[in-house]
């Protein structure tokens, strides 16, 4: 692999969650640009009320314009653990505690433009608490059975690449 120069790094745009820069670099004697959207990592955790099942979120996603079945997932705060955040989020989102996360893996989201880095959680010894989702956030759970979340995945039903990612990664293991 050659060395790539980073020739200058310009940000474009600023907002709230991300940002959008444009690099200008050098890899073998050519030159050419890429931009590159930053966006906090974030964790996406595969919860399993008990080895056969697992909790499933619907949520509107204004960019597919459509509902989407997925995996709780969410973005970190600055500094914040990812085991951590993993434990928040699913009880965020979902209203159940984990007294047990264990990292299962992770995967760049998507590595052409954007920084972010999705870490895979199994979190186990689920206690019922209190829903908590973000302003912006209407969720509905569902809980289906290991198999079913598998076929949802083969028959189209969940489409969201983190959740399949994560389910295939946990759920196959063997």
């Amino acid at each position: 692999m050659s060395d790539v120069k980073v020739l200058s790094s310009e940000t474009k745009f600023k907002g709230k969650l991300i940002s959008v820069r444009v690099d200008q670099l050098e890899e073998s004697g050519k030159k050419y640009s890429r931009e590159i959207v930053g966006c906090p990592n974030a964790v996406c955790v595969v919860a399993r009320p008990s080895p056969q099942q697992v909790i499933l979120i619907r949520q509107y996603r204004h960019a597919t314009g459509k509902t989407l079945i997925e995996l709780p997932a969410g973005g970190l705060k600055p500094d914040e653990d990812p085991g951590a955040a993993a434990i928040r989020e699913l009880e965020e989102e979902t209203g159940y505690l984990a007294s047990h996360v264990v990292e299962r893996g992770g995967f760049w989201m998507t590595p052409g433009f954007t920084t972010e880095f999705m870490h895979i959680f199994e979190a186990s010894g689920l206690t019922k608490t209190q829903i908590n989702p973000d302003d912006d956030e209407v969720i509905e759970i569902d809980i289906v059975s290991n198999q079913e979340a598998l076929a949802m995945i083969d028959d189209g039903r969940i489409e969201d690449s983190k959740s399949i990612a994560s389910l295939l990664k946990v759920l196959t293991r063997g």
